[in-house]
């Protein structure tokens, strides 16, 4: 599983990253994560607010920064 986090580095990325990878460590998923913060790239998955989160090149979240509960919700979807 590929899990990205966009946007520019701001506090709000790096805190759906930490609960990203949170939420992936508590349900056992072995993922590699990515930080993708070329606003093209981020553009080209349809994003207009950041931060965002890309799971498998699947948009799933954009515009605000989701808890590890919520997280793992999504996770367990896909």
């Amino acid at each position: 599983m590929v899990i990205k986090i966009l946007g520019g580095g701001c506090a709000n990325c790096k805190k759906l990253m930490e609960n990203t990878k949170k939420a992936a460590n508590e349900l056992g998923i072995d993922a590699q994560f990515e930080e993708v913060k070329d606003y093209e790239k981020i553009l080209s998955y349809g994003v207009m607010r950041t931060p965002a989160l890309v799971i498998d090149e699947k948009l799933v979240l954009s515009g605000r920064v989701a808890g590890v509960d919520e997280i793992k919700e999504i996770l367990k979807k896909l």
